[in-house]
Parts: C-alpha cells; sequence; structure tokens
C-alpha cells in the first residue's frame, strides 16, 4: 500500500458548480473521480498507486450511499490520510436561474419542481455540510472566477502558504458570505456622481486616479497593508490555508475596484502575498 495522501471530496448543491470544481482540480494536477459512491472512496484510495493528491465528487445523485459518506471520510482519516471537504453552495434564487437557463432538470425534482428538489437536496447533505472544511458560495460567481478561487486554494503553487483573495464589491448587492476580513472605503468620494466618470469602472485609469488622488485613500491603503502583513503570518502560523479580503463600496464598480486592484498588487510584491488572485465580484452589474 502506498503512504498518506491528500484526498479532496468536492460536494454541494446540483447547480453550483462541483464540475467546475472537479475541472479546475484536474487541471492542477488531482486525480479526479466524479460521482464516486462513497463506500468505495477508501478501496479506490487504495489503489491509486503513486498519485497522491485525490478528488472525489460525492453529492446527492448517490441516493442510499451519500449517509455512508461521513463513516468513509473518517476511516480514510483513520488510515492517516489527509482528508478535507470542499462543500459547494448557492441561494436558491441562483440555483433556480441557473436551472431555468440551462432547463436541466434538478435530479431530486418531482411534481414540486426545481424549489422541492433543491430544499430535498439541501436536506440530505447535511451531514456533509457539518464535515466541510472549505465552503464556497458560487451565488454570484461566474464559471471563471470559480475556477479561480479553486485554483488559488488547491494548486500545487498555493501549498505551504496561505492563498489570498482579494474581493471587490458593492454593498448593494450584500456583504460576501465568503469573506473573512471586510473594508468598507464608502468614505471616499465617489465617481459614480462625476458625469465624465460615471460610465467607466475603477480599473479605468481616470477613475482609479480619482480613488487614488487624495490622501485619505493611500493611508488606508497603507493600514489594511500593514495589518495584513500581520496577521497573514499567524493565520497561517495556526492553519489557516485562505484568505479572502473584501473591499466594498456601494455599488462595486468604482471605488472598491481601484482599492482592490492596487492592495492586490502591492500583495503580490510582498513575501507573503505572492500569488495574490484578484476578484472583482459587482462589476459588471447595473
Amino acid at each position: 500500500m502506498s503512504g498518506p495522501k491528500s484526498i479532496l471530496v468536492v460536494t454541494g448543491l446540483s447547480g453550483s458548480g462541483k464540475s467546475t470544481a472537479i475541472r479546475a482540480l484536474e487541471d492542477a494536477g488531482w486525480f479526479c473521480i466524479d460521482n464516486l459512491p462513497a463506500p468505495l472512496l477508501n478501496k479506490v484510495t487504495e489503489l491509486a498507486g503513486t498519485h497522491d493528491r485525490l478528488a472525489f465528487g460525492i453529492d446527492a445523485r448517490e441516493g442510499s450511499y451519500l449517509q455512508e459518506a461521513p463513516q468513509a471520510l473518517d476511516e480514510a482519516r483513520r488510515a492517516g490520510h489527509r482528508v478535507d471537504v470542499l462543500f459547494l453552495e448557492s441561494s436558491d434564487e441562483a440555483l433556480t436561474r441557473r436551472y431555468s437557463e440551462t432547463r436541466r432538470r434538478h435530479p431530486l425534482a418531482d411534481k414540486g419542481g426545481v424549489a422541492e428538489g433543491i430544499a430535498k437536496e439541501r436536506a440530505l447533505l447535511v451531514p456533509l455540510r457539518e464535515h466541510a472544511e472549505h465552503v464556497l458560495d458560487t451565488s454570484s460567481m461566474t464559471v471563471h472566477e470559480l475556477r479561480r478561487q479553486v485554483m488559488a486554494r488547491f494548486s500545487p503553487a498555493s501549498s505551504g502558504q496561505l492563498a489570498l483573495t482579494v474581493m471587490s464589491f458593492g454593498f448593494k448587492y450584500g456583504v460576501p458570505s465568503n469573506a473573512d476580513l471586510v473594508f468598507d472605503v464608502r468614505f471616499l468620494p465617489n465617481p459614480f456622481f462625476v458625469p465624465d466618470l460615471k460610465a467607466f469602472t475603477g480599473k479605468d485609469e481616470r477613475v482609479a486616479r480619482f480613488v487614488m488622488d487624495r490622501p485619505e485613500a493611500w493611508e488606508f491603503l497603507d493600514r489594511t497593508f500593514d495589518l495584513l502583513a500581520f496577521l497573514v503570518p499567524k493565520y497561517h502560523r495556526e492553519g489557516k490555508s485562505y484568505l479572502t479580503v473584501a473591499i466594498g463600496c456601494t455599488g462595486g464598480k468604482h471605488r472598491s475596484v481601484a482599492i482592490a486592484q492596487a492592495l492586490a498588487a502591492r500583495l503580490k510584491d510582498a513575501p507573503f502575498g505572492a500569488g495574490t488572485q484578484l476578484w472583482d465580484r459587482d462589476i459588471e452589474k447595473e
């Protein structure tokens, strides 16, 4: 039998992006099997040979096998393997919209339609949700954003260091549920009220210059960077593997985008922030 392996179980609600996550893991070098019956997890692990990073998709399609998943995970841990669970979830509204757009049938839908299927699935997945070390809410993510999040957390390049994501967002669309640290930059003048800038985003040089061309913006950037320089090594020391820093303004298009862009650029040049990811959650929203 080969030595201890890293096992990642990818699970969550149908329509939340499990297939996208598994494809990203494959590209990152994981040996992946989707829709694996939970009782076979340890047998497949034994037969995996030289593969030391295994990702298994386990979800409600398993039917009666699903209830055996927590026991299978515990057995793998007792065998000396590192086992993590990545749980993908989304709001009912986002899931319903995705099923409507693709015209797919929810695997648990009956006469009650998609809403009934989602409710049934949430109940069935509670045990796995409770075992999850990693939870991603994909309600507002595109497939590209989800892929970046998965790669940042589970690619070999991120091994041994804490993966940092800087996210811009708009408070009008809600505070990101997966944010670890949230900063509010609504104290800065808003380019939305400048006619020549309103139609552009914080990625535009003119908007970025308007936001950053004032002492309080640079002071905020300096203080936030110093705070992260203090916190990140300590989070890493305690075993935290990823950190999402959310920068919010009203609509998520101007101030937060410019500040997040400047902060991410500075973090990428710091030893503790190499590989920092940037995600503008609400930049395309009206």
